[in-house]
C-alpha cells in the first residue's frame, strides 16, 4: 500500500501542488498586493475602455473587430491568474504555499494556454488585415469582410483550445515525484516541469512540439504578411504614404514582439535550462505589465480608437451627463 501511494504518477493525485507564491518574502506581500491589484485594476479598465470605445463606432472597420478580441482575451488572461494571486496575498500565512488541487492546476494551466494561444493566432489574423489593406488597398473590403472576421476570430479560439489540451495532457502525463512545492504563483508550464522527474530529454518531446506549433506557426504567416509588406513599402515612391502605412503596423508588430518575446524565451527551451525564481519574475512582467501595456499601445497609435475613448469619456463627463438629465 506504501509502495502504492509514494508511487510517482500517484503521489500529487490525493493532495495536487502547493503554490509557494512569494511566501518567502513576508515583508513585500502588501507592496507587493498593492501593485498587483492596482495594475490589476488598470488593465481590467483599459481593456474595458477599449471594448466600450469599439461597441461604440457605428461601422467598424475590421480592425476594430480583432482588437475588440484582443481585449477580451487580455481579460479572461488577467483573470485566470491575477485574482488568485492576489487572495493568496491577502490571505494569513499559509505556510510554504498555497494548496491547489491536481485537477485545478490542470483546469487553471490549460485556460492560460488556450487563451495565450488564442492571442498567437489572433496576432496572425490581424498581421494579413494589414497584408491586404496595404498590399491590396482597392480589394481590401472585399476580401476582409465580417463573415471572414468571425471566421477568424472563431479558429484562433478553436486553435488555441486544441494546441492546449494537448500541451496540459502532456505536462500531466509526466511523472511528478519527490516535493510538490511549485516555485510560482500559478500553475504555469516551467513550473510544473520542473518538479517532473523525467529521465530523458525525449519525455518532454510531445510538450516542446506542441509548444512550437503554438508559436512556430502563427509566427511564420506573421512574418510572410510583413515581409510581403515591406516588399511592398519599398515600391512606395512617396514618403508620406510609406510613413503612413508604415505607422498602421505599429502597435501590431509591438504587441507581437512583447508577445513571442516572452512566450519564447519562456517556454521554446529544455529543462535544464530552467531557473524557476527567474521563471516567476519574468511570468510577474508578462501576466501583469504587457497586458496593462497593450491598451496603451493601442489607445495611442490607433486614431479610430482614440477617437472612439473620447467619445466615451466624454458622455462620462459630470457636466455633460447633468445637461442631459435637465
Amino acid at each position: 500500500m506504501g509502495r502504492h501511494m509514494d508511487s510517482p504518477r500517484n503521489a500529487t493525485i490525493p493532495c495536487g501542488f502547493l503554490l509557494q507564491g512569494f511566501s518567502e518574502f513576508p515583508y513585500l506581500r502588501l507592496a507587493l498586493f498593492l501593485l498587483l491589484l492596482a495594475m490589476h485594476l488598470a488593465t481590467l479598465s483599459g481593456n474595458l475602455l477599449i471594448l466600450v470605445a469599439v461597441a461604440s463606432v457605428p461601422r467598424r472597420p475590421p480592425m476594430l473587430l480583432f482588437l475588440c478580441q484582443l481585449s477580451s482575451i487580455e481579460l479572461c488572461y488577467t483573470l485566470v491568474v491575477v485574482p488568485r494571486s492576489l487572495a493568496d496575498l491577502a490571505s494569513p500565512s499559509l505556510g510554504r504555499g498555497s494548496p491547489i488541487s491536481f485537477l485545478g492546476c490542470a483546469v487553471q494551466m490549460q485556460m492560460f494556454v488556450a487563451l495565450g494561444g488564442a492571442e498567437c493566432f489572433l496576432l496572425a489574423a490581424m498581421a494579413y488585415d494589414r497584408y491586404v489593406a496595404i498590399c491590396h488597398p482597392l480589394r481590401y473590403a472585399a476580401v476582409v469582410t465580417p463573415g471572414l472576421c468571425a471566421r477568424l476570430a472563431l479558429a484562433c479560439c478553436l486553435g488555441g483550445l486544441l494546441v492546449s489540451v494537448g500541451i496540459t495532457a502532456a505536462v500531466f502525463h509526466l511523472p511528478f515525484c519527490g516535493s510538490r512545492l511549485l516555485v510560482h504563483f500559478f500553475c504555469d508550464i516551467t513550473a510544473l516541469l520542473h518538479l517532473a522527474c523525467t529521465r530523458s530529454y525525449v519525455d518532454e518531446l510531445p510538450l516542446l512540439g506542441s509548444c512550437v506549433l503554438l508559436l512556430l506557426l502563427p509566427l511564420t504567416l506573421i512574418l510572410s504578411s510583413y515581409g510581403a509588406i515591406a516588399a511592398a513599402l519599398r515600391r512606395l515612391h512617396s514618403p508620406d504614404g510609406r510613413r503612413k502605412a508604415a505607422s498602421t503596423c505599429a502597435s501590431h508588430l509591438t504587441v507581437t514582439f512583447l508577445h513571442y518575446g516572452c512566450a519564447t524565451f519562456m517556454y521554446v527551451r529544455p529543462k535544464a535550462s530552467y531557473s524557476p525564481r527567474r521563471d516567476r519574475t519574468l511570468a510577474l512582467v508578462y501576466t501583469n505589465v504587457t497586458p496593462l501595456l497593450y491598451p496603451l499601445i493601442y489607445s495611442l497609435r490607433n486614431r479610430e480608437i482614440t477617437a472612439a475613448i473620447r467619445r466615451v469619456l466624454g458622455r462620462w463627463r459630470p457636466g455633460q451627463l447633468q445637461g442631459q438629465s435637465v
